[in-house]
């Protein structure tokens, strides 16, 4: 990616180093129908998604935000500075791209902030851990990040770039974009009374529309900067199909049950993400309005 000379967003809160206590406790993971443990599901549920006790439900209620904890110290000396200036890069691009997207729309884009946290630390959806992954919180519309998850996305699920680490952090701010736009509070109620598979079947749309809307933010962000390098598309497009529920859940226990997908196949997801870094046209990303995912 060709991010010399962008700015650097300044959206972005560095907890790392300062711990964050552990405030009520670790999130905590319910174990789905079909046979799948505790791990399958951390890695079905969690992987680039919106904290589940929001959208797919279970555990105790979110602490209001006065008893969110925010650690804003500073990094300890001489740790690496370059993950936090490529995060803060690319959160630039996902602010400038969607500012100009609800521009034309004659709306205003509300950025989220992006915490940098290692280990842990507490968000307003509970506490957040590194083996969760990244997560976007609708209760305070902060997107959490431990860094140590890229050399994860590399090592155990062979995605490697700065592409494919883009595509994460767009992934994420493309949930808070359905924040703003209404749609996850809209899901949010429709989940209520549904059954599990009811549930995991809209959950995946709502996966899959991130995964469009990370396609569109490259689009327009290839459009308005040329950041794009040999080979980054690529990397996105293994980025989005080593999450998918059926590689994932087969890594895990060595067989798959769709109807426990809550982000979609490793299929889906690539053609949403396709269909949105193609078209750079919103409108195409409406996963809610199609038979076919």
């Amino acid at each position: 990616m060709r991010l010399d000379g962008e700015r650097e967003s300044e959206n972005v809160e560095d907890r790392r180093g300062g711990g964050g206590g552990f405030g009520r406790g670790g999130i905590p993971i319910g174990v789905a129908g079909g046979g799948l443990g505790t791990v399958a599901l951390v890695l079905l549920a969690l992987f680039f998604g919106v904290d589940p006790r929001v959208i797919l439900g279970g555990g105790e209620e979110a602490p209001p935000q006065s008893q969110v904890t925010e650690n804003r110290s500073a990094p300890p000396a001489g740790q690496d500075d370059g993950a936090r200036r490529f995060v803060s890069q690319v959160l630039a691009t996902t602010e400038d791209a969607w500012s100009d997207i609800f521009r034309r729309a004659n709306r205003q884009y509300e950025p989220p902030n992006l915490v940098l946290f290692s280990g842990g630390t507490q968000s307003a959806c509970g506490f957040a851990q590194t083996a969760v992954g990244p997560f976007y919180c609708p209760n305070d519309r902060k997107v959490y990040l431990d860094t140590a998850f890229f050399r994860d996305m590399e090592r155990k699920l062979g995605a490697p770039g700065e592409f494919a680490r883009a595509y994460v952090i767009a992934h994420e701010v493309g949930h808070h974009v359905q924040n703003q736009l209404g749609i996850l509070g809209k899901v949010d109620r429709e989940r209520r009374g549904m059954g599990e598979t009811e549930s995991n079947a809209l959950q995946v749309r709502i996966e899959l529309q991130a995964d469009c809307f990370a396609g569109i933010w490259a689009n327009r962000t290839e459009q308005m900067r040329r950041i794009l390098e040999p080979g980054d598309v690529e990397s996105g497009i293994g980025a989005a199909a080593a999450v998918g529920d059926d590689r994932l859940q087969r890594r895990a226990q060595g067989y798959v049950v769709p109807e426990s997908f809550t982000h979609g196949s490793s299929a889906q997801r690539v053609r949403w993400f396709r269909t949105g870094l193609e078209s750079g046209d919103i409108q195409r990303c409406d996963t809610f309005g199609t038979d076919r995912l």
